[in-house]
C-alpha cells in the first residue's frame, strides 16, 4: 500500500510530486534542494550552506514519516559542479557519523532554482 508523506515544516513541493512516499517497508523521498521552508526561497551561500539546508529539509520529511537518518539505506546526490564534492562531503558526513548509507553522486547540467545540490533518499522503515 502506498502512503503519501507530507509535512508543512519542510518546503512545499514545487510541482506535481510528493515530499515522500512509503510503500511496504521502504520510504522514498523526493529530491530536496536548499529551499528555506520559512521563505520558500533558496538559501544564500554556497555548497556547504545549501547542503546543510537540504539535509535539514530531509530530516523534517523523515521525521514526518516517523524515521531518521539512521535508517537511510541509499542516497542519490546531484551536484552542479563535482569540484565541490569535498566541501559537500564534509557537511554530509556530519549527518552520518557511523554506518553511512550507500550513495551515488552525479554532476548534472542544472538543478531547480539554480541550486548547487539536490539529494534524494531511500529509507528502511520498521
Amino acid at each position: 500500500m502506498k502512503k503519501i508523506i507530507h509535512t508543512d515544516q519542510a518546503p512545499k513541493a514545487v510541482g506535481p510530486y510528493s515530499q515522500a512516499v512509503s510503500t511496504g517497508n521502504l520510504l522514498f523521498t523526493a529530491g530536496q534542494v536548499a529551499i528555506d521552508p520559512a521563505t520558500g526561497k533558496l538559501v544564500d551561500g554556497g555548497i556547504k550552506e545549501q547542503t546543510r539546508q537540504v539535509m535539514q529539509n530531509l530530516k523534517l520529511v523523515l521525521a514526518a514519516a516517523g524515521t531518521d537518518f539512521s535508517k537511510v539505506v541509499k542516497s542519490t546526490v546531484f551536484l552542479q559542479d563535482m569540484k565541490q564534492f569535498a566541501d559537500f562531503n564534509q557537511v554530509y558526513a556530519e549527518y552520518f557519523p557511523s554506518e553511512p548509507p550507500a550513495r551515488s553522486t552525479f554532476q548534472v547540467g542544472a538543478l531547480p532554482l539554480g541550486a548547487v545540490v539536490e539529494i534524494e533518499m531511500v529509507v528502511a522503515l520498521g
